[in-house]
C-alpha cells in the first residue's frame, strides 16, 4: 500500500505499529491467503482488524489487487474494504482496461484522483463512500453559526460539514468540465492511448541489448520498470559488485537527463532490487516517436558508465 497509510495510522493516533504489511507477489499484488492469515494472527492476539486497504494500480509496478478475492475476506470477516484507486482508477473510463479493477464495486469506500491519470489540473481528488450520509454522520458538528437549517436552499449543498476540512477549493468543478468538454470517451480515448504507449515501450526494450525487465510481462498499468545496463557490465556476472555498480546508474542517467532538459523519468529501489528506471506514462499527447527517443537518449546518457 502507499505509505500514507501508515501516515493515517500516525494521524489517528493508533499508530503505525498498528499497520499489518500483507505479502505480495512478484508483480507487487497482494496475496489474499496472506491477508486472511494475518487477520486470523490479529485476532487470536486480541486485536481487531477493522480495515483492509487494497489498491488499484501500485505507485511503482502498477499492481492492482485481486480485488474479488479481498473483498471476500472482507466479507467473511465483517471489515471495512477500502481501494485506493487514486492512480488506477482512471482506467474504469476505458472498456478495454476496466476488468482491471474488477471487484472495486463491493468496496466500502474507495480513492481516485483524476488529477494523476485523467489529466485534471492538480488538485482534484475524490473519496467515494457506498453508505449514503455515513461522512455527515461521522463528522457534522452541527456549527449553527455556518450550517443554519433554516436556510432558503437545499441544505445538502452545504458539504463542508460532511469531512473534517471546512473551508477549500471546488476542486470536482475542474474534473466536470473536463468531463463535459471530452466525454466518457474522450478520457477512454487517451487513458487506451497511455497503456498502449506503455505496452509499445515493453515491446521496445524487453530483448533489446542493455535492457532488463525487473518483472516478467507486460505492464499491467502504465509503469514500465526496467534497469539500463551499460556496456562496461553486460559482462558481468551477478554479484555484490555488479549491484552495487548498477545501483548507481539510473541516478547518474537522470541526472543527465535533467542538466540537458532533454528528459526525466523516476528512478528507485525496491526490496532487494537496486534503483531502476520506473517510466510512467500519463501524456496522451506522446507519440511512439517520443518514446523512441527516450530509448536513443537513455543509451547515449549512459554509454561511458
Amino acid at each position: 500500500s502507499h505509505f500514507s497509510v501508515k501516515k493515517g495510522a500516525a494521524a489517528l493516533g493508533i499508530g503505525t505499529d498498528s499497520v499489518i504489511l500483507i505479502r505480495c507477489d512478484e508483480r507487487g499484488k497482494m496475496i489474499p491467503s496472506d491477508l486472511e492469515r494475518r487477520i486470523l494472527e490479529a485476532k487470536q492476539k486480541g486485536f481487531v482488524p477493522f480495515l483492509v486497504s487494497a489498491t488499484a494500480g501500485t505507485t511503482v509496478y502498477g499492481a492492482f489487487d485481486p480485488l474479488i478475492a479481498i473483498a471476500d475476506i472482507c466479507k467473511k470477516y465483517k471489515i471495512w474494504m477500502h481501494v485506493d484507486g487514486a492512480w488506477g482508477g482512471g482506467l474504469l473510463m476505458s472498456r478495454k482496461h476496466k476488468w482491471k479493477l474488477n471487484g472495486v464495486e463491493r468496496a466500502n469506500s474507495v480513492t481516485w484522483n483524476p488529477h494523476k491519470m485523467m489529466g485534471v489540473p492538480l488538485q482534484c481528488s475524490a473519496l467515494l463512500v457506498r453508505e449514503e450520509g455515513l461522512m455527515q454522520s461521522c463528522n457534522q458538528m452541527h456549527a449553527s453559526y455556518l450550517f443554519q437549517q433554516d436556510k432558503h436552499y437545499d441544505l445538502s449543498y452545504d458539504t463542508g460539514d460532511k469531512a473534517l476540512q471546512c473551508g477549500r477549493h471546488v476542486d470536482v468543478f475542474k474534473l466536470w468540465l473536463m468531463w463535459r468538454a471530452k466525454g466518457t470517451t474522450g478520457f477512454e480515448a487517451q487513458i487506451d492511448k497511455c497503456l498502449e504507449l506503455a505496452e509499445y515501450l515493453y515491446n521496445k526494450i524487453k530483448n533489446r541489448e542493455g535492457y532488463e525487465m525487473v518483472f516478467d510481462g507486460k505492464p499491467q498499468h502504465t509503469n514500465v520498470c526496467f534497469w539500463y545496463i551499460p556496456p562496461s557490465l553486460r559482462g558481468m556476472e551477478d554479484s555484490e559488485e555488479r549491484m552495487s555498480r548498477l545501483m548507481k546508474v539510473a541516478p547518474v542517467i537522470k541526472a543527465r537527463m535533467m542538466e540537458y532538459g532533454t528528459t526525466m523519468v523516476s528512478y528507485q529501489p525496491l526490496g532487494d532490487k537496486v534503483n531502476f528506471f520506473r517510466m510512467v506514462i500519463s501524456n496522451p499527447a506522446a507519440t511512439h516517436q517520443d518514446i523512441d527517443f527516450l530509448i536513443d537518449e537513455i543509451e547515449r546518457l549512459g554509454q561511458d558508465l
